[in-house]
């Protein structure tokens, strides 16, 4: 009897598998058929851009902006149809079409989420890949540009120099991260301790809502605007397009790296330098650096690589004079100009300024699987050592300063909260190679267990988090994308602190029926 309970119980899973297929499969032919009718004089145009599993392209569509490799298992759920917008009404089409078919959208720029929010979900669903929606055109007159979503940063800052070796826009390092994505979450990066967050240097957007509406800043209002620069990526609408404000640099800039281990005192300069940093002039930008791969015993600590907006004659006496104990000698400091800085702090040094346009994931420090979190740290103190690492495993930890500008924006100017006070943004990771992913519980495991430790350390009443580094550990609505108010409020204040309210009351006043939604969107206040 026992074994015929069991028999029936695995009976009536495998129905149930069944009937969900079944109902794909329907709402998946619906889908392309709605499609193919929403506009019929731009059919054929729609049918170049439309990849289904049954397509022979449709795997490399879909992994070319994977960089997680976590997320590209055999069981990862994957979209139905992939749709590569060449225009605004193919985004309209997809919207309206997913709408009617009871599909969930999600919207990829660069694909560095790092909980794959923007290309798997649980339930049927389409992806947007904003790939062909990547123009950058720049007005050097008037310092601004048009940046397409789907452009990279590499792209953004390529084509700009080539415009301009004297002006740029404060983005993040990564050449390969999505701009459309790092702007919806805030954007720090190289020069923000001098101009402010990505976010901050925007002036206008394009935005389709859920109604397939076409806005600008102007008919979008002000609170929907304030919401996309930082409220998080795929809870307003599919932002095609950003008006920045293009930022001055020098034709010189001065870096240096130097690395030390723990057994050359690299923990007492940790110390020394959390001292130090913050309170550097806005020109200037660090980033330290610690790594431990098994079965390497000694981790090293490098302080990588700064970045000083004046030449190194101004740099020298200021390093010597703030942080002599890190033991600078003019041999370590190195002048060059922006765009070659950039190919120096994405590993790139030794090719040419092209690289920049290259979406490949060369040169990523990141290892092919990974699980990051992060955190904020306001008060200074000496942190513990960082724990062991698991046999295999890839540990890295870094560390930004923070200070400079950031301390004179209001943590309400946008949806970022993390603003006055904050002295640095530390990001830990732990990676492995592709082919561990089966044992990858044990490395996440790790992770966890270093962010346990880390708590007393940190930010707290939230401890904080950067929702460009997202993170499902610290709460998720449900695998349909609902969620109350009251479960959403958990990772949201640890988002977006007090501002979590405001962008609740966004959201419920332009998507009230929660068609853009994932794991950790915004809810409406209802839900």
């Amino acid at each position: 009897m026992k074994s015929l309970h069991h028999s029936l119980s695995l009976l009536f899973i495998v129905v149930c598998s069944l009937s969900w297929v079944s109902a794909s499969a329907n709402s998946h032919d619906d889908f392309l058929e709605c499609l193919y009718s929403y506009h019929p004089k731009e059919s054929s145009s729609i049918t170049q851009v439309i990849y289904t599993e049954t397509n022979s392209s449709y795997s490399a569509v879909l992994d070319s902006s994977i960089r997680n490799h976590r997320f590209s298992t055999p069981n990862t759920p994957k979209p139905l149809v992939i749709v590569t917008p060449l225009n605004i009404s193919h985004v309209q089409a997809t919207i309206h079409c997913s709408k009617k078919q009871g599909l969930q959208i999600r919207t990829r720029s660069g694909g560095h989420d790092f909980e794959g929010l923007s290309y798997v979900s649980h339930v049927p669903f389409v992806v947007i890949d904003l790939v062909n929606l990547r123009s950058v055109d720049v007005d050097v007159e008037n310092e601004e540009a048009w940046v397409q979503s789907g452009a990279t940063v590499g792209e953004v800052y390529y084509r700009i120099n080539e415009r301009s070796t004297n002006l740029t826009f404060p983005a993040a390092v990564g050449r390969t991260v999505g701009i459309g994505g790092s702007i919806s979450g805030g954007g720090d990066g190289i020069l923000f301790r001098k101009y402010g967050l990505s976010a901050d240097n925007v002036i206008n957007a394009q935005l389709v809502d859920a109604n397939g509406r076409v806005l600008d800043r102007r008919s979008m209002g002000e609170d929907l605007f304030w919401a996309i620069r930082g409220g998080g990526g795929g809870s307003f609408g599919i932002v095609i397009s950003w008006k920045i404000k293009l930022v001055h640099v020098p034709s010189t800039v001065t870096v240096f790296s130097v690395g030390r281990t723990l057994e050359q005192n690299a923990t007492q300069l940790l110390h020394r330098w959390q001292y130090v940093a913050p309170n550097l002039p806005n020109e200037y930008t660090q980033s330290l650096r610690y790594q431990r791969r098994t079965p390497v015993k000694i981790g090293q600590r490098r302080f990588l690589p700064p970045l000083f907006h004046c030449g190194a004659n101004d740099f020298i006496p200021l390093m010597q004079e703030r942080f002599p104990e890190l033991g600078l000698v003019k041999e370590d400091f190195i002048e060059m100009t922006w765009i070659e800085s950039l190919l120096l702090l994405n590993g790139a040094s030794n090719e040419t300024s092209e690289i920049l346009l290259d979406r490949s994931n060369r040169y990523s420090i990141l290892p092919p699987s990974f699980k990051s979190k992060s955190d904020y740290h306001y008060l200074q103190g000496l942190w513990p050592q960082q724990l062991e690492v698991d046999e295999g495993g890839i540990a890295l930890q870094n560390i930004f300063a923070y200070g400079g500008i950031m301390e004179e924006i209001s943590e309400t100017e946008t949806p970022f909260p993390h603003r006055k006070g904050t002295l640095y943004k530390i990001y830990y990771n732990i990676g492995w190679l592709e082919e561990e992913n089966n044992n990858s519980q044990r490395y996440i495991s790790w992770m966890r267990k270093l962010y346990s430790y880390m708590g007393p350390f940190v930010s707290k009443s939230p401890r904080e988090v950067y929702v460009n580094y997202r993170d499902l550990d610290i709460g998720r609505n449900n695998d349909d994308g609902k969620a109350s108010y009251k479960q959403a409020s958990i990772w949201g204040r640890k988002y977006f602190k007090n501002n979590f309210d405001r962008l609740v009351y966004v959201k419920t006043k332009t998507d009230p029926k929660n068609f853009f939604k994932h794991e950790q969107s915004i809810p409406p206040r209802f839900h």
